[in-house]
C-alpha cells in the first residue's frame, strides 16, 4: 500500500509541467554530462557472470592495463556494469554490502578515475532480479534499499565524475509502473548522496520508445539515458540469445541492397521470420533514418531541458561484415554527436569489442572500429 501511495504522488507530481517543477540541478547535469561525451562498457567484469565473481575473475577479466588503454584510444568515460546480488550477500561491512566485493569493486572504481575518466556506476543484474519489479513491491523495497547503501558508499568519491544508473535496461513493462520506481529510487539516492548525478531510463529495454514515455523527475541533477541497437537483424545477427532466428543470420550488410539482400533472406527458414528480415531491407536502414531517430530523442530533451545519454550501442562481431559492422557504428556516433547526445559503445572486449582477445596475450585493438568512433589512440 505504501509504495502504491507513493507512485500515486510520484504521478501526480508527473502531471504537473516541467516548469513548475523544481528543477535545481539542471546546470549540474548538463556541465556534467560533458564527462561522457565518449564512453566504453566494460562487460562481464562485475556483472554477466553469476557463476563467478571470483578475485581470480574480477582481477584478470580487466585489468589496469586495459583501463590505461582505454584512455589512450581517447575514451573520457567507463560504464562500469555491477550485478546487484553479489553486492547483497554476506559477508557485510559496515556499510551493508559485501565487504570482499565491494572492496574489488573499489579498486576497479578507483583505477578508473586514476586514469582521469569518469564512470557511470550501473546496477546491472540478471532478468531474474528486475522481472519481480513488475508487480512485487517488496523487490522494490529491495532495490531501493540497496541503491540507498551503494550510493552512500560511492558518496565520497568525486561527484563530478562518479555517475549513478539507476538500473540497466528495467524490464517493467508498465511505463507508469517504472515511472514510480525510478523516482522512488531517485530520491532514496539523493537522501544520501546529495551531489552525484544520477542517471535515469525508461521502461522495458530502455530504447528511445521508452525513454518518450517518461516525463522528467522533479529532480534537476539527472541525465536521461536510452539504447540503440536497431535494427537487430543487423546487429544481432548470429547472436545465440534473443530471438532464436538470429543465430542463423550471416554476413547481413548495412545499409542492406537489393542485389545484396534478395539471397540473403533465404537464410532464415521460416517463412514469417524471412518476412521481418526481408523488412529490414525494405525499410531502407541508412544513415538518414538513424540520424531521424536520434533526432526524436534529441527533441524529447529539450522539451524537457535534460541532457541525454546513450551508453549502449554496438554491433555483434562473430559473424557480421566488418564494413558494415563499422559502418554502421559510425552512422550511430555522429548521428548522436550531431544532436549533442552523449554515448558508451557495448563493449571494450566482449562479442561486440573495440579490442579482440586471446588467452594470454594483450588486447588487440581493432582500429577500423576505433576510427568509426572518431577516435584515436595516443
Amino acid at each position: 500500500m505504501y509504495f502504491r501511495l507513493c507512485c500515486l504522488a510520484v504521478l501526480l507530481a508527473l502531471a504537473l509541467p516541467v516548469a513548475a517543477q523544481d528543477r535545481a540541478g539542471v546546470q549540474t547535469a548538463f556541465a556534467r554530462a560533458q564527462h561522457l561525451k565518449r564512453g566504453i562498457n566494460v562487460s562481464h567484469w562485475f556483472s554477466q557472470n553469476p557463476n563467478d565473481y571470483s578475485a581470480q575473475h574480477t582481477n584478470t577479466e580487466t585489468t589496469a592495463e586495459d583501463i590505461a588503454l582505454i584512455a589512450r584510444l581517447g575514451f573520457d568515460n567507463v560504464r562500469l556494469s555491477i550485478d546487484a546480488v553479489p553486492l547483497e550477500q554476506m559477508p557485510q561491512g559496515t556499510d551493508g554490502l559485501n565487504s570482499d566485493f565491494v572492496g574489488r569493486l573499489d579498486r576497479a572504481v578507483d583505477t578508473i578515475l586514476a586514469a582521469g575518466l569518469a564512470v557511470q556506476i550501473d546496477v546491472h543484474p540478471e532478468d531474474s532480479y528486475k522481472q519481480p519489479l513488475r508487480s512485487n513491491d517488496w523487490n522494490v523495497d529491495r532495490l531501493t534499499m540497496l541503491w540507498r547503501k551503494l550510493a552512500a558508499h560511492y558518496a565520497t568519491r568525486d561527484p563530478e565524475r562518479v555517475f549513478f544508473e539507476i538500473l540497466n535496461e528495467p524490464e517493467v513493462n508498465d511505463p507508469y509502473r517504472w515511472a514510480g520506481i525510478q523516482a522512488r529510487v531517485a530520491a532514496a539516492i539523493r537522501e544520501v548522496a546529495p551531489n552525484n548525478t544520477i542517471i535515469a531510463t525508461g521502461p522495458n529495454y530502455s530504447d528511445i520508445q521508452d525513454l518518450l514515455t517518461q516525463h522528467p523527475l522533479a529532480d534537476g541533477n539527472v541525465i536521461y539515458n536510452f539504447h540503440f541497437y536497431d535494427p537487430h537483424e543487423f546487429t544481432h545477427q548470429g547472436a545465440s540469445w534473443g530471438l532464436s532466428w538470429w543465430g542463423y543470420e550471416h554476413g547481413i550488410p548495412y545499409p542492406p541492397t537489393d542485389a545484396s539482400m534478395e539471397e540473403l533472406i533465404r537464410q532464415v527458414p521460416d517463412a514469417a521470420n524471412r518476412f521481418q528480415l526481408e523488412n529490414y531491407w525494405l525499410n531502407h536502414w541508412d544513415s538518414r533514418r538513424i540520424r531521424l531517430l536520434m533526432d526524436e530523442a534529441a527533441a524529447w530533451g529539450k522539451a524537457g531541458n535534460v541532457p541525454l545519454l546513450c551508453n549502449e550501442f554496438g554491433a555483434y562481431r562473430r559473424v557480421t561484415d566488418p564494413i558494415s559492422r563499422n559502418t554502421w557504428i559510425h552512422d550511430v556516433r555522429t548521428a548522436l554527436e550531431a544532436d549533442g547526445i552523449g554515448w558508451a559503445m557495448w563493449d571494450f572486449h566482449g562479442g561486440f569489442g573495440v579490442v579482440t582477445t586471446k588467452s594470454g596475450q594483450p588486447a588487440q585493438v581493432d582500429g577500423a572500429t576505433v576510427g568509426a568512433l572518431g577516435l584515436v589512440e595516443k
